[in-house]
């Protein structure tokens, strides 16, 4: 059986232009066929001297003063590759994140994210939500996800989040309850697109509970039956 590593994570910048502004923090939430596995990734980011804007601070609250002692991306892009390593890159308005990312990257002259490996939520979203809202705060409210406690912005309690939203756009919890080799539930693939799982087989049959005595009088039960309908409809000619 094929397994589904997905990371789903957010960002927060020090403003709106990825060319000029800098990422301040990376969180990452690990699912496996849609269930969390407990495992995250989460790092603050010193941005080399660019403050952070006032309107970022007022969405995220992380200051200049509290960024001075944390790392730079160079000290923790290793870690992060590695967590990331081998899974979807999912996020919400994911051009964002992913722009963000790879300018960090293009800095220290690593290749991009391919951009095969990233799916966005808020896309599929607007697929299944045509008419939204399609924010985080209104999935949440739409799939009945607690989010009292996110007065700010943070990118591992966002990822956190939005890897509920997720679970429930793409089926819930049980559309990971699937048999070996096969699926019963519909799925998004990284395009976006939903697509048909194929249908539960059974790996070994089950044994049957039925004895040899009522499979026969179920038998003659059906021949009763059968000679009793083409008598019924000859008489009806």
């Amino acid at each position: 059986m094929k397994v589904t590593r997905d990371i789903i994570f957010d960002t927060e910048t020090t403003g709106m232009d990825k060319n000029d502004d800098r990422l301040i923090e990376i969180g990452g939430v690990e699912l496996i066929d849609h269930f969390p596995t407990g495992k995250t990734f989460h790092v603050y980011i010193n941005p080399d001297g660019k403050s952070v804007h006032p309107e970022a601070l007022q969405v995220h609250g992380i200051s200049d003063d509290f960024l001075k002692d944390k790392p730079v991306f160079a000290d923790v892009v290793d870690d992060l590759l590695a967590f990331f390593d081998g899974a979807r890159w999912i996020a919400h308005n994911a051009a964002f994140d992913m722009g963000f990312i790879n300018v960090e990257l293009g800095r220290l002259g690593k290749p991009p994210i391919d951009q095969e490996m990233v799916v966005d939520t808020l896309a599929l979203a607007r697929r299944k939500h045509p008419m939204g809202p399609n924010s985080l705060d209104a999935l949440c409210k739409r799939y009945s996800i607690d989010n009292a406690h996110r007065t700010k912005h943070g990118a591992l309690l966002d990822a956190e989040l939005l890897a509920e939203v997720y679970i429930e756009m793409s089926g819930g919890r049980q559309a990971a309850f699937r048999l070996v080799n096969a699926g019963s539930a519909d799925e998004y693939d990284s395009d976006g697109n939903l697509r048909k799982l194929p249908p539960l087989v059974r790996p070994r049959p089950l044994a049957s509970r039925v004895h040899a005595d009522e499979v026969e009088a179920h038998a003659k039960m059906l021949a009763e039956i059968g000679d009793k309908a083409l008598w019924n409809s000859v008489s009806d000619k």
